[in-house]
């Protein structure tokens, strides 16, 4: 079975992200066997924080060209957490 950490790979931290962050929203990257369960109870675990909804998106890599070899980016996947109402996330 796998850990909570190995769930959770990174916090996202982008503009539209801090953006979100006043609906009490949270972006990760988690790994792509996870699911929605289980990026719930290791949000949870490892922040001590109450989770209402997780949304998930899964994200194609980009085709990106070194030295004028065409190769592609790894696929990954992004979990948006919802937090229960007046609690906050220390992702620093």
């Amino acid at each position: 079975m796998k850990s909570h950490f190995d769930l959770i790979l990174e916090p996202l931290k982008t503009e539209k992200g801090s953006l979100q962050e006043a609906d009490h929203k949270h972006s990760f990257k988690v790994a792509l066997d996870a699911n929605k369960r289980e990026i719930k109870s290791a949000v949870e675990k490892i922040f001590n924080v109450h989770v209402t909804r997780v949304n998930v998106q899964r994200v194609k890599g980009k085709l990106k060209k070194v030295r004028y070899q065409p190769g592609y980016q790894s696929d990954w996947k992004k979990a948006i957490v919802t937090l229960k109402k007046g609690e906050k996330l220390d992702v620093a």
